[in-house]
């Protein structure tokens, strides 16, 4: 992937997706992946150092990035409910802006997604590597099985308490709403995963880490505050790229379900749908973007593993967003109430069944 490219993903897609590499997978089985993905990260947790060693040592802007770090946790575990975690107290000095490199798959001629198998996690829709040479040829071996494919670059992953998640070098640059954004979103996957239900686990994390962030945003700094306003002038151009995401999608969804038409046929109606899709966000793009984070959108290889990651990330029926609204209270109380209602659920068979309806259930229990 390109830089370009990289960076149009990063600035939609969450990043912070959780990977889930569990470096304690060494303990019950064997391989080359696992020994050198849990080796590497080894070493990384290997080189870390306790952010009051930084602060101390370092000061400066270090001292600063520190004093952020822990006020954010503070917000996320004493006044949101997240669990309360050991998470983020250690620091890594990287010589590159992301921590691991993603593979996903996904049919060429369905949104089916392919899945990768490990022990305690279970299913899984993409495979982690640290070494960009091997995401890419775990794309290669699925590309010639006529899968499309998608690599991307990732900057945090939860080991869902397992270890003491590290922050990174690169972190240090994040705005105040990005940090906030990445480190509740991590931290909602080591309060909340739902074994088997990778989807309902990223959307959970992506609404409570996006809305989480914004109300940490207006209780530091007020709604009338340039930190504040930024974050409505780049979620305007997010939204304006979702819905677009969204009406190519149902365009290919409609395409993909034909029976009377044959593969080929297909993959070309897709190709075609795809190509004019591109070329009318390229035309339309100063209508509807204020800012150039997308722009490179028209030039991109898309696919349907790419498009899928936006149906993994993002619910198209605002599930999350329409149950957070229904809640009684303000904000923070809401966030409370959603988050303790996700973690009642988190390790029973309902859940595993159907989240969703769990969830609901766990809400309406809490209201009586």
């Amino acid at each position: 992937m390109t830089a370009r490219m990289r960076n149009i993903f990063l600035s939609f897609f969450p990043s912070l997706v959780s990977v889930l590499f569990f470096i304690m997978i060494l303990l019950f089985m064997s391989g080359c992946y696992t020994l050198k993905q849990g080796t590497t990260m080894l070493g990384y947790l290997g080189k870390a150092i306790p952010l009051e060693e930084l602060a101390a040592t370092r000061g400066g802007d270090y001292g600063i990035f520190v004093e952020r770090v822990e006020d954010i946790k503070r917000f996320a575990m004493e006044e949101l409910g997240l669990q309360k975690s050991k998470n983020y107290t250690r620091f890594v000095e990287l010589d590159r802006n992301y921590l691991a490199v993603v593979v996903s798959a996904c049919a060429a001629d369905s949104f089916t997604r392919h899945q990768w198998h490990f022990p305690i996690v279970g299913a899984l829709p993409y495979k982690g590597f640290f070494d960009p040479a091997d995401a890419r040829k775990e794309a290669a071996i699925h590309s010639s099985e006529g899968l499309d494919v998608w690599i991307r670059g990732v900057d945090a992953f939860s080991t869902l308490g397992w270890f003491r998640d590290p922050l990174f070098s690169y972190m240090k640059q994040y705005s105040d709403y990005q940090l906030a954004d990445l480190l509740i979103h991590e931290l909602v996957h080591a309060t909340v995963f739902i074994r088997g239900r990778v989807q309902f686990n990223e959307q959970l994390a992506e609404f409570i880490g996006s809305r989480g962030a914004r109300i940490y945003i207006e209780s530091r700094f007020g709604l009338d505050s340039e930190e504040y306003r930024a974050i409505d002038s780049s979620a305007a151009d997010r939204q304006a790229f979702r819905i677009f995401l969204a009406t190519l999608i149902a365009e290919l969804e409609l395409l993909y379900a034909r029976r009377d038409i044959s593969r080929e046929v297909i993959l070309m109606e897709k190709d075609r749908i795809i190509r004019t899709a591109q070329e009318r966000f390229e035309a339309e793009y100063e209508s509807h973007f204020t800012s150039d984070n997308f722009r490179s959108f028209a030039s991109m290889p898309v696919n349907n593993a790419y498009l899928d990651l936006f149906r993994l990330y993002y619910e198209t029926d605002n599930f999350f967003a329409d149950l957070f609204e229904k809640l009684p209270g303000d904000d923070i109380f809401k966030m409370q109430t959603l988050i303790a209602a996700a973690a009642s659920i988190n390790r029973s068979r309902e859940a595993r069944r159907d989240p969703r309806t769990a969830l609901i259930t766990a809400l309406e229990r809490r209201a009586h």
